[in-house]
């Protein structure tokens, strides 16, 4: 029986870059999924692998956009920062900008402010809902959509599992947002994040109990959500926790015949 494979990938800034090593340990071991759903730096990874960028593909394009240099300054009305060079960016390597176009199945967390409600969006313009979806409140301004004004899904949203749970046989959720007791924490900007992932993080352990499998390294915790120029080492921490959990696939996959189907595929090429 063939396993539609779902997964969902939080926010959490550069520490998002973990979601590029999770994709390349899952592909290592012939488990491709099927329906992509993300939130934030999550909607970023996933609109580029749906849109097909192999995970090494985006890692090098993260890379060589040097994301922590892109992010230019703005007017301090309603946000710090604002997004145009990487609209940009997306623009560039996104040639068709509606979610129809993609290559698998993608679903965009976002907030709307003037609701209060968390969206889900799979269809229409595709890189404003992306765009908004990384829209980190006060950091960035919101995106206006419709007359909506959007924000970081991540905020009511942070690992958006609901489009997987009547399509996908197996989900996997992602989180770069460990949680775990810190001994110290110390400095306004260390408190500020600390607060902001706790908060954001209320509703993820029911969210856990509904996955399949949940990577959720502990590793990064060291990295803030500007740490993009540590882009090789946030990756390499993803892709290691997967390939560590790769075996608790075991009871609900057959891996021998996943593998033999990544081995006809690469002959069919």
């Amino acid at each position: 029986m063939k396993l539609t494979i779902g997964l969902a990938l939080s926010g959490g800034g550069a520490r998002g870059i973990a979601h590029i090593g999770v994709l390349a340990a899952l592909e290592k071991y012939g488990i491709y999924p099927e329906i992509i759903s993300g939130t934030s730096i999550g909607a970023l990874v996933g609109v580029l692998y749906a849109s097909g960028y192999q995970p090494e593909a985006i890692l090098k394009l993260i890379k060589a956009s040097k994301l922590h240099k892109v992010i230019s300054l703005s007017r301090p009305t309603r946000g710090l920062l604002d997004l145009a060079k990487i609209e940009k960016l997306l623009r560039s390597h996104i040639p068709e900008d509606d979610f129809s176009a993609l290559k698998k199945r993608f679903y965009c967390a976002v907030t709307n402010l003037n609701t209060g409600k968390s969206e889900l969006i799979s269809s229409g313009k595709l890189i404003d809902y992306v765009l908004a979806s990384a829209s980190i409140p006060i950091v960035f301004e919101p995106r206006i959509i419709d007359g909506q004004s959007y924000v970081d899904g991540g905020i009511l949203n942070n690992l958006p599992i609901e489009p997987l749970l009547d399509q996908a046989s197996v989900i996997i959720g992602v989180h770069v947002n460990h949680n775990e007791e810190l001994k110290e924490i110390s400095g306004i900007k260390a408190i500020a994040e600390r607060s902001f992932r706790l908060a954001i993080s209320k509703d993820v352990d029911d969210k856990f109990a509904r996955c399949n499998l949940v990577i959720d390294p502990p590793a990064m915790q060291r990295f803030s959500v500007f740490d993009f120029s540590k882009a090789d080492e946030i990756y390499d921490i993803g892709f290691t926790e997967t390939e560590n959990r790769i075996l608790q696939f075991s009871n609900l996959i057959d891996l021998e015949q996943l593998i033999a189907e990544k081995k006809k595929r690469q002959q069919e090429k």
